[in-house]
């Protein structure tokens, strides 16, 4: 009866966290309002709880603001998502604390359209997303953004 008991205690607790684990918001979606946005892969996010969340989009690394299209990529994601409620699928922490996430305004995937349009690198160290990657292929291929740079300096 021992090990049947403890079978089924241990069923009871597992079954428990994997409740709590799944109504966590750390591993849901959030949803806010950006009103900040810093530079091209970076934003400020005011959710629906009122708390402002410094997020890094996942995956992507746009030009500092102080390199060539720095400013363009800044002044494109404001253009997607500035003063627009977004849709946040939290993939942890930086090591600067910024939530890194996924961003959505509607269907539309900011990370994604970033890369498309030349605006960020794919973070290869971090990310080998075959949709990202495919972006950055489209956009070197048709020199969009900073591709058309005969040499772009990522970050």
């Amino acid at each position: 009866m021992g090990a049947t008991h403890n079978s089924s205690c241990m069923w009871k607790v597992l079954c428990a966290l994997l409740v709590c684990f799944a109504s966590s918001p750390l591993h849901g979606e959030l949803l806010g309002k950006v009103v900040g946005v810093h530079d091209g892969d970076s934003i400020t996010v005011l959710t629906e709880d009122k708390t402002e969340m410094k997020v890094r989009l996942e995956g992507i690394d746009a030009p500092e603001l102080k390199q060539a299209f720095g400013n363009v990529a800044k002044q494109e994601l404001s253009r997607l998502v500035f003063g627009k409620e977004v849709r946040l699928t939290d993939k942890g922490k930086d090591r600067y604390k910024r939530t890194l996430a996924d961003v959505h305004r509607g269907e539309t995937w900011a990370n994604e359209v970033q890369v498309k349009a030349g605006m960020a690198w794919v973070f290869l160290r971090y990310c080998h997303d075959p949709r990202l990657l495919a972006a950055e292929r489209t956009a070197r291929e048709s020199k969009r953004g900073l591709w058309k740079d005969k040499e772009p300096v990522p970050p």
